[in-house]
């Protein structure tokens, strides 16, 4: 079977099954998690076992040890994936809110309701967790999954798949809703991506390359998720004993996530007593630095290993203990600096100054800012989403970390009396 039959049928399927998700109720959708959420909880071994078959290979491949990160499950993290179910449980149903409602003058009675999309694509790298968190949000949302994992993750993406379409079993929603599309082939992507009129949306998620893949080859539509060459801002006014720690957390808490910090940059006022301690930390931290002529002279200086920064380097999302460092002469040119090579996904400011910080969110054309806090909280948890689809850094539809509500659309309701149009 060719990779676009198979795409074809499952597709099929899960619209097909999507009507038993039409016809559920908000409870029982919430209650369809909250087995999904127990399920996992108590295959928690057997998640482990199929994870190891999964590092086992990626250690064979030398894979490096930030993606061998992102692969890695262990019991707290499995026990905060179905933490996050329960999260998105919790929330407000996002379907049937009436967004708008008005009578005509000839009687006409129109409301605007949120309705599902239908058949989401996720196309997505080695990151299990992604698995669940797409398919619950989906699921809460309305929708029936097609997930299309790195083969990396295979084993980890199947039992994650089987466990929650067993709990499902307990409910009277398909468990056909949730379709696992092979990644052995990688055929299957782009058929995934070309399914227009079987899938209504593809979502993307994982590195710049893989989103760029998806949004040039897709003719279905796309989200584009985001690509996160972030930067931190210290400002003239910063409070230095907050702009350290805020620095650290958001370069070197997870480096392999989107919301990581790739380039430092410093007011050149405070630069002389930032930049050593900031380098210093980053170095001691394992941190692999990069930086512009004036940073360098101060990392030479006080014998901080570094190297001199390469245009390319400025528009690098790492995913690794790497980052760039830069002096700016002024607010509006660290401004600058980030419109150049900035992916509008998450900039940071640490200030004291309210203008400055007013203006800095002003012009910084990103889907979140942060004023005196780590960039890595963007993010659907960080933020009372739940667990989060992905984080938008487009400006149609959806912007920013997407949950529930990001995942409908809508649908106009016209009811009469009998009026015919003249």
């Amino acid at each position: 079977m060719t990779a676009e039959a198979v795409v074809a049928e499952l597709a099929q399927k899960a619209r097909k099954a999507g009507r038993t998700l039409s016809t559920s109720t908000s409870a029982e959708r919430k209650a369809a998690l909250e087995f999904i959420a127990q399920a996992i909880e108590s295959s928690s071994a057997e998640i482990l076992t199929a994870n190891e078959r999964d590092m086992a290979s990626a250690r064979r491949e030398n894979m490096h040890p930030q993606m061998q990160d992102r692969l890695l499950l262990t019991p707290e993290r499995i026990a905060g994936i179905a933490s996050g179910a329960r999260q998105v449980a919790a929330l407000n149903d996002p379907l049937g809110r009436t967004l708008r409602e008005s009578v005509l003058p000839n009687g006409l009675e129109l409301k605007q309701i949120s309705v599902p999309f239908g058949v989401i694509g996720m196309v997505y790298e080695a990151r299990p967790n992604v698995t669940v968190d797409a398919a619950v949000i989906l699921l809460a949302s309305g929708n029936a999954a097609l997930l299309r994992g790195s083969s990396t993750a295979h084993h980890s993406n199947e039992i994650f798949v089987n466990v929650m379409k067993k709990a499902l079993e307990k409910t009277n929603i398909s468990p056909e809703v949730i379709q696992l599309v092979p990644s052995a082939d990688r055929a299957t992507t782009k058929a995934l991506l070309t399914a227009r009129g079987l899938v209504d949306l593809v979502i993307p998620r994982g590195s710049a390359a893989l989103i760029r893949m998806v949004v040039d080859e897709a003719t279905v539509p796309t989200i584009e998720t985001g690509a996160g060459v972030c930067h931190v801002y210290i400002d003239e006014f910063a409070d230095i004993a907050k702009a350290l720690p805020i620095l650290i957390n958001s370069k070197t808490h997870r480096p392999s996530v989107c919301n990581a910090a790739e380039t430092l940059l410093v007011h050149k006022s405070v630069a002389p007593t930032f930049l050593p301690m900031a380098l210093k930390a980053l170095k001691d931290a394992g941190v692999i630095l990069h930086s512009d002529a004036t940073a360098q002279k101060v990392a030479e200086k006080f014998t901080i290993e570094s190297t001199l920064a390469t245009e390319s380097n400025w528009s690098t999302e790492y995913g690794i203990l790497e980052m760039n460092v830069a002096v700016v002469d002024s607010l509006d040119a660290a401004i600058d600096h980030i419109a150049q090579y900035g992916t509008k996904h998450t900039e940071a400011i640490v200030t004291e100054n309210k203008e400055n910080a007013a203006r800095f969110i002003a012009l910084s054309d990103c889907a979140a800012v942060m004023v005196n806090t780590s960039t890595r909280f963007t993010d659907g948890e960080q933020m009372g989403f739940g667990a989060e689809i992905g984080i938008s850094n487009q400006k149609l539809h959806a912007r920013g970390p997407m949950g529930l509500e990001a995942m409908t659309t809508t649908t106009w309701i016209v009811t009469g009396d009998g009026q015919i149009r003249s």
